[in-house]
């Protein structure tokens, strides 16, 4: 049977943990509070990023095609994380590492043609 003093280093590290991130999260909202930085006017509420107000509720729904061409970029931003790694080690690997690789590279080409040919890059 295991002792439960075994796991006293990972319960100190998670209470360490929480304790820093709640100090991280409360600590400057408290401050703000006691050093009188807290206090909203009218033109501290105002637009800060886009300079005028919102059209619309914050709350509505995007359009599903967003989130299409996110997860693409996703998808091939990925595949620039695999890119990397490989280009540095390629003339280790030999050809069976350039092979998989074009292989790879060729799924992708394929399922970018798809994509485009079926208009999810295109935006109305």
């Amino acid at each position: 049977m295991v002792d439960l003093i075994e796991y006293l280093p990972i319960l100190l590290f998670l209470g360490v943990a929480l304790a820093l991130s709640g100090a991280f999260v409360f600590l400057p909202m408290l401050v703000a509070r006691l050093t009188g930085t807290h206090q909203p006017y009218p033109e501290k509420l105002t637009e800060y990023e886009c300079g005028f107000p919102a059209f619309e509720d914050s709350r509505s729904q995007f359009d599903v095609r967003f989130y299409l061409v996110a997860i693409l970029f996703i998808i091939f931003d990925l595949e620039a994380a695999f890119l990397y790694p490989w280009a540095v080690t390629v003339f280790d690997l030999g050809w069976a590492a350039w092979v998989s690789m074009m292989i790879f590279i060729a799924e992708l080409a394929l399922g970018l043609a798809y994509a485009w040919k079926v208009g999810a890059l295109d935006w109305e």
